[in-house]
């Protein structure tokens, strides 16, 4: 009876820490706002994507915004504004700004979305912080005042994927919760089991396995998105370099998932073969 106690806790450990592990890094790295900007703020510093936000950005000030007297004087400022955005000391507060924005906006109740925004669409970029530090640019180099949008929202994703983020924003927080009930689904199997070398083996074994499919279904995720198109280049290129990240950083919590199964599997063969010898 103990043998099947203690089988069925690692089973239930396991399966809760299927979902656990990634609830938690979604929760982390998407849900929490201060995680998001964490997490993408270097997406901003890869050159083609730079190059895109600032056209993006240059290209929402329109011209009818600049008399036709003093065209021949802003464009080349606008123009100059576009090349070196990246490079302007303002550049690394506008973009942590953007990303806040449009976290809020992704993340917010959709009934409080503004009007320009589509409720349905799973990620919302808001260059509005990014255009107005080119505006400000062009007003110190010309005086002439130029109003900045208050809003620049691009649009990434299928409609259907706004359903999606927010069964997410919902249930991602409860994987911290779901980690506790499977640590004391592995220490109940601790406790009843007979012999203790078998759970820790299974669980690291269990643990192991978990990582491969951890990691198949994380290569399904990113081609399922990788597989959308927004038909907007600045948002293709964003979720391109998301993907990429997003893979990246999950990857390494698989890695370290498989080396803690692969250490626990090792110490239960080790007590193991340590029983065997002492009753030798």
């Amino acid at each position: 009876m103990r043998t099947f106690v203690s089988a069925v806790a690692v089973l239930i450990g396991l399966v809760l820490a299927a979902v656990a592990v990634p609830a938690m890094w979604v929760d982390r790295n998407l849900v929490q706002e201060d995680g998001f900007v964490a997490f993408t703020a270097p997406l901003g510093k890869d050159p083609v994507f730079q190059q895109r936000l600032a056209g993006a950005a240059v290209g929402s000030l329109g011209a009818e915004q600049i008399p036709g007297a003093l065209r021949g004087l802003v464009t080349p400022v606008l123009e100059s504004a576009a090349q070196s955005l990246t490079a302007m000391p303002g550049y690394p507060d506008a973009w942590t700004e953007t990303l806040r924005k449009s976290h809020r906006l992704n993340f917010a109740d959709p009934a409080t979305l503004p009007a320009e925004a589509d409720g349905a669409t799973s990620l919302t970029l808001d260059l509005a912080p990014l255009v107005g530090l080119v505006a400000k640019q062009v007003a110190d180099a010309t005086t002439l005042p130029l109003e900045a949008p208050d809003q620049l929202l691009i649009a990434i994703g299928q409609p259907e994927h706004r359903q999606v983020l927010d069964r997410v924003a919902a249930f991602a927080p409860m994987g911290y919760a779901v980690a506790v009930g499977a640590l004391i689904a592995f220490a109940l199997a601790f406790v009843a089991a007979r012999r203790r070398w078998t759970v820790l083996a299974g669980i690291g074994l269990g643990t192991m396995v978990l990582a491969g499919a951890w990691k198949l279904a994380a290569d399904a995720v990113a081609a399922a998105v990788t597989g959308t198109s927004s038909g907007n280049e600045v948002a293709e290129i964003f979720k391109s370099e998301f993907v990429g990240a997003a893979s990246s950083s999950f990857g390494q919590w698989i890695v370290a998932a498989a080396v803690v199964g692969g250490v626990l599997l090792a110490a239960g063969l080790v007590l193991r073969v340590a029983g065997v010898r002492r009753r030798a």
